[in-house]
């Protein structure tokens, strides 16, 4: 889909009704949709036929046509009638639906990477039917329905409140990162809720993996009219989101009204996806996939569209569907793993189309020549430099007043926590105990409860929370976007990912030093992929969502493949952690602030020139490239080495630089106020998790991913104001 300011004010007029080149557009747009339906049915017969056992196609088709009594065979009932027909159907549905939510999302919002899994539609859902399953005994299949259209009725109404934002409405690049703090809120939800519950959790691990196994012929039947609920909904939207095409202002003049075509794009894609998820689990990258290969097949015929979408996303699906039934054989690999390989290069691409970056243009001309104005007027008066000169000997220092008494007020602040979450952070001893025990004045068991277990843990939490803090703000700066943190640039994803690998294969979680090996692949991988570590932050920013996505995909499976024991204690890690940690996990971490902090101090000061641009630091005699590959490689090492002893605790690396420059000032690159906002910010975490939980302790993570996603939509919110 175009975006608007791509069409051209004198559009070449269509041609008369009843001419040759008017009769001849539909029927060259019958051939390719005549080509995937037979595509479609090609695969939903290969469906029938391959599987992960050992039935020969010849049985299989034996009982289809009722030949030599096959159908009397039990085992070969059970193997096509109940398994194999109903999976079939349901993939080829559940695919259509997608695809068809996927290019009802990306026209609405005249954005080409909307998406129900990118938007966080699947994401809102899966909290729904992850409530139902825990508090309310919601089974499988059409149990799931009214939780999954419940959860995905929220999201989709939050993504279209943020499309409508603004005069030009969100950029896509925006939306994206929207509706990954969408998804990164209810995955902090669904992290409490499931770590309380080891049969939640069980029920859990199996069902996010997206699959369209053990699918039942009721089940199916079960969600089928909601999809179709939503599929005929379509039919009446399909003349505005045509005429929305050229923009609001231009569908009014049409006669549409924009507001109320998105609500109907909203409800008819909420029964899509609510459906899809229900019965299979969140599928990602589908819908992403299908609009783009319709908008190629289609051009710009909206019908056309959203018919080649749910065509293509069905034949995706079962394509995707086989392939993970016989990668492996006997046993099966994830759908939705099969689906990320696809759609996280599909994503990167677009990024970097020129598509994407004509709409991802976060702010319009009229705007930025009205802020200069408000500037030239001396509407916000430059603020003087507020720095102060320390001279010894031959040398001086320029010191920034207001970031120096920033810096002393955070480090008295990260003291008093240190003291606070001592004493607070015990369930068992009061505060008065808790301090005597701090002293060495009390019982034996509690001084060891507090010097030996308790203030360990608080000193990890605040240097894990200062190497985070101060990864946050070197990739931030660098990006030039408050949003680039290791959480989203996809550093603790591979972290993650490499922690677990060495864990699964016979390690320990103590194994620290996988965690910078893995995220510093990650950052090599995303900026090759990329093109570089140049200005263009959102690009970066985006394929480091697409690359954490396809990893995180991987780390699902890993789970689901071991046993319940193991894979629960590799979770609860996995959403962050410091139950357990000690002086021997604050060794690599102080070892490592050591060699990094220094190093990082020395690229805050070189990042001040790059926030001038690549021009004017050339001509100040710095080295642009060199720079970037410096602070990524820094502040990978300082993510994964948080990692790999707290685990990827999300919301620190985007939030301490945010405030910390809040109150440091715009001066400098707050690389030290950064860490000790983090360094507060974990502790605080930690501590509230140990005794907001009671009995059951919550992981540090989760506690900071509930926060997370509302405040990433206040940063956003912000940012398109200003």
């Amino acid at each position: 889909m175009p975006p608007p300011s791509a069409v051209s004010a004198n559009p070449r007029p269509a041609a008369p009704a009843g001419t040759a080149a008017a009769r001849g557009r539909p029927a060259r747009a019958l051939g390719p949709l005549a080509a995937l339906a037979a595509l479609v049915a090609v695969l939903g017969v290969a469906s029938l036929f391959v599987g992960g056992g050992d039935t020969p196609p010849g049985r299989v088709l034996d009982f289809l046509l009722d030949r030599g009594g096959a159908r009397g065979d039990s085992d070969l009932h059970t193997v096509v009638a109940t398994l194999r027909v109903p999976r079939t159907l349901a993939g080829l549905a559940i695919g259509a639906a997608l695809g068809l939510a996927g290019a009802l999302l990306q026209a609405a919002t005249r954005n080409p990477l909307a998406e129900t899994g990118l938007l966080g539609v699947n994401g809102g859902a899966a909290l729904g039917v992850v409530t139902g399953i825990a508090y309310f005994g919601a089974g499988a299949g059409s149990g799931y329905l009214p939780w999954a259209f419940g959860g995905a009725l929220v999201a989709s109404l939050l993504v279209l409140l943020i499309a409508s934002a603004g005069r030009a409405g969100a950029s896509p690049l925006r939306l994206v990162l929207a509706g990954a703090a969408l998804t990164t809120s209810a995955g902090g939800m669904i992290n409490i809720i499931v770590l309380g519950s080891g049969k939640t959790y069980d029920e859990y691990r199996f069902w996010v993996l997206g699959s369209l196994a053990g699918v039942t012929m009721k089940a199916f039947l079960g969600v089928l009219p909601l999809l179709a609920a939503g599929a005929a909904l379509t039919v009446p939207a399909v003349r505005p989101l045509s005429a929305l095409a050229l923009g609001d202002d231009a569908a009014r003049a049409l006669g549409h009204r924009p507001g109320a075509t998105r609500v109907l794009v909203a409800v008819a894609v909420t029964l899509l996806a609510a459906g899809s998820v229900a019965l299979a689990g969140p599928l990602t990258f589908l819908g992403l996939v299908a609009g783009y290969a319709a908008r190629r097949l289609m051009g710009p015929r909206t019908a056309g569209q959203l018919v080649a979408a749910a065509l293509t996303g069905a034949a995706v699906l079962i394509a995707a569907d086989l392939v993970a039934r016989v990668l492996i054989k006997p046993y099966e690999t994830s759908v939705a793993l099969m689906l990320a390989l696809i759609g996280g290069p599909l994503l990167i691409l677009l990024v970097r189309s020129k598509e994407v970056l004509l709409l991802g243009t976060p702010a319009q001309p009229g705007a930025v020549r009205r802020a200069r104005a408000r500037r030239v007027r001396g509407d916000r008066a430059p603020r003087p430099d507020d720095s102060v000169v320390l001279r010894a000997g031959g040398r001086s220092v320029l010191l920034p007043r207001r970031g120096a008494v920033a810096a002393l007020g955070l480090a008295a602040l990260a003291g008093l926590v240190l003291v606070g979450c001592v004493v607070f952070g015990s369930t068992v001893l009061s505060p008065g105990e808790a301090v005597r025990a701090l002293f060495g004045d009390g019982s034996g068991g509690a001084v060891l409860m507090i010097r030996e277990f308790g203030l360990p843990r608080v000193a990890v939490a605040l240097l894990v929370g200062g190497a985070l803090g101060v990864a946050g703000c070197l990739t931030q700066t660098m990006a030039r976007n408050r949003l680039a943190s290791p959480d989203f640039l996809g550093f603790n994803e591979g972290a993650t990912l490499a922690v677990m690998l060495t864990v699964l294969g016979g390690g320990t979680l103590g194994a620290w030093w996988s965690g910078p090996l893995g995220a510093l692949a990650a950052a090599a991988l995303i900026v090759l992929v990329a093109g570089g570590a140049g200005a263009g932050g959102y690009r970066m920013l985006v394929t480091g969502i697409a690359v954490a996505a396809v990893v995180r995909s991987f780390v699902e499976l890993l789970l689901a493949k071991k046993d319940l024991g193991i894979a629960d204690a590799v979770y609860t890690w996995s959403v962050g952690s410091l139950n357990g940690r000690d002086y021997s996990s604050a060794g690599p971490l102080c070892a490592g602030l050591v060699v990094l902090l220094p190093l990082a101090l020395l690229a805050g000061r070189r990042l001040r020139m790059l926030r001038f641009g690549d021009d004017v630091t050339t001509v100040l005699g710095g080295d642009p490239r060199r720079t970037r590959w410096l602070v990524l490689a820094l502040a990978a090492g300082l993510a994964g080495l948080a990692v790999g002893v707290g685990g990827p605790i999300t919301f620190v690396a985007l939030s301490a630089p945010i405030l910390a420059g809040l109150a440091a000032g715009p001066a400098r690159v707050p690389v030290v106020a950064s860490g000790l906002v983090g360094a507060v910010l974990v502790a605080l975490a930690d501590t509230v998790g140990r005794v907001a939980g009671g009995d059951t302790e919550i992981p540090v993570g989760a506690v900071a991913g509930l926060v997370a996603g509302p405040f990433l939509l206040a940063v956003l919110l912000r940012e398109r104001r200003g």
